[in-house]
């Protein structure tokens, strides 16, 4: 026994050696929160701080981040690239010279038959910059004046969780860092009292769309876990475990916290363990949460004017209305970045009932949430960001005869966005007559990411993190900023 005892004192003893001398991490994100010196490496921000030092590298447009994510894959040739062509082609093959050699998914790869399918709903040109969109998003239509829409978005995924994972973290691969992380990481917070990064599900109502939110679409990857997006629930309380339990008061909580931070003060001196800096923060986030988590969703002072905008699912949990009224006071909060996933788009074989349906539910909230941000006085300073993984094909799935669905597509497809730096009543790229090929300012998935972060501030060449003997970033090796879309 007493060989073991010393074998494990000896493995200790290392470990603290270690720990001591690469301890900077954890000891500056402590020495922050209780405000002594950091004694951290400078290229590593101090938990609930400001962010690294040298940035950011330009003067920032965007303060904070909405991104408005429609997982399944709206249809572009529905909702925003209007294609006479394939009215005038309708039941008729997409030419082969047209088609290539396209990857498409294993659905619809290898189909003998093309038929084109025209847009579902008639197409309406909105604001004074007479964008054309479908007649299924009046609301966002009445915001035409302050967004770019670029039509000319491409991706090498053709399935959902690969899709979702590479524009999220730079890689179809999970493992790496999401861009709420990123942000979170080199930017810091601007609240005290929320998290920077947070997250909201929902889906559509009839529970369509069988594709599951993976929670590595908000993982820190390899950065520190207190980087990662924090998720607030859509049924039950928001935030579990905020209040305190019976018989235990906010003094007594007060003082249990501060013996913990004691003991984990203690144990981060001894190891030097980033996790530990996170549990630290965490504890001490979670205190604070149960103050502002309540006012957060205590909608009793906001106007019957505004909660009508959200659409009539402005008050009913685990909405996509309510997740965007939601967001709007996240970010009157000085949260950083909020993710909204909303399920359903992926149309396989419902488009002409589904798709409609999909449109009603988040055409109003998703204009709502601009509206709100520009009356405010945010949204030139508030990135508002509506896209997805990829868009639809442009000829029918199923029956040739009688098509009832698109398959995935992302070859070209539309995403739309606002405020934050952007340019607006802009229309940036072009597809061909079909909705198939980009003519014109092609838009790739890295470029998309390099371009947002130069909307924060941030050069993406310059946002890296050290792993596994490389340095990473968001937009791996790739990906330039697009100046068409910037103001």
């Amino acid at each position: 026994m007493e060989n073991l005892f010393q074998q494990n004192m000896a493995r200790v003893n290392r470990r603290q050696l270690f720990g001591s001398a690469a301890s900077g991490v954890g000891v500056a994100a402590l020495a922050s929160l209780f405000g002594g010196n950091a004694l951290a490496d400078k290229s590593t921000p101090t938990s609930g701080a400001k962010g690294l030092p040298d940035l950011p590298h330009h003067l920032a447009k965007a303060k904070r981040v909405v991104l408005l994510w429609q997982g399944g894959g709206p249809s572009h040739v529905d909702l925003f690239d209007h294609k006479p062509t394939l009215q005038e082609m309708v039941g008729k093959d997409i030419p082969d010279s047209i088609r290539g050699s396209t990857r498409l998914s294993t659905m619809s790869s290898g189909y003998g038959k093309w038929p084109c399918v025209p847009a579902i709903k008639p197409f309406q040109n909105y604001g004074q910059s007479g964008i054309p969109l479908s007649s299924m998003l009046p609301k966002i239509g009445g915001v035409a004046d302050e967004m770019t829409l670029v039509k000319s978005m491409h991706t090498e995924a053709v399935n959902h969780a690969p899709g979702v994972t590479f524009f999220l973290t730079g890689s179809q691969v999970p493992g790496r860092p999401s861009m709420g992380s990123w942000l979170s990481y080199g930017l810091g917070s601007e609240s005290d009292n929320l998290p920077t990064f947070v997250v909201m599900t929902s889906s559509d109502k009839s529970k369509t769309c069988g594709q599951l939110f993976f929670d590595y679409y908000w993982g820190s990857g390899f950065l520190p876990s207190r980087f990662q997006g924090v998720r607030f629930r859509n049924t039950g309380d928001l935030v579990p475990y905020l209040a305190n339990p019976p018989g235990v008061s906010p003094t007594a909580r007060r003082a249990l916290l501060d013996d913990i931070a004691t003991m984990n003060a203690e144990h981060l001196a001894d190891y030097g363990d980033p996790e530990i800096d996170t549990r630290i923060a965490q504890y001490e986030m979670a205190f604070r949460m149960q103050t502002s988590v309540p006012d957060l969703i205590d909608f009793s002072k906001e106007s019957a004017s505004t909660i009508e905008r959200y659409g009539p699912d402005a008050l009913a949990k685990g909405t996509f209305g309510n997740n965007c009224l939601i967001a709007r006071r996240l970010l009157e909060r000085g949260v950083r970045f909020v993710q909204l996933m909303h399920a359903g788009w992926d149309q396989h074989n419902n488009l002409y009932t589904q798709l409609e349906q999909q449109c009603a539910d988040t055409d109003a909230p998703a204009a709502a949430l601009v509206q709100d941000l520009k009356e405010r006085g945010m949204l030139e300073d508030t990135l508002v960001i509506w896209g997805a993984e990829f868009g639809r094909t442009p000829f029918g799935q199923g029956d040739p005869a009688k098509p009832n669905g698109r398959d995935h597509f992302g070859r070209a497809f539309s995403w739309w966005m606002a405020g934050g730096g952007v340019k607006k009543g802009n229309v940036y790229g072009a597809t061909d007559d079909y909705g198939w090929n980009i003519t014109e300012n092609p838009v790739h998935v890295h470029d998309m990411q390099a371009t947002i972060l130069h909307l924060c501030g941030i050069d993406h060449t310059r946002l890296t993190y050290r792993f596994q003997g490389r340095q990473f970033r968001l937009s791996d090796v790739h990906g330039e900023v697009v100046k068409g879309i910037v103001a």
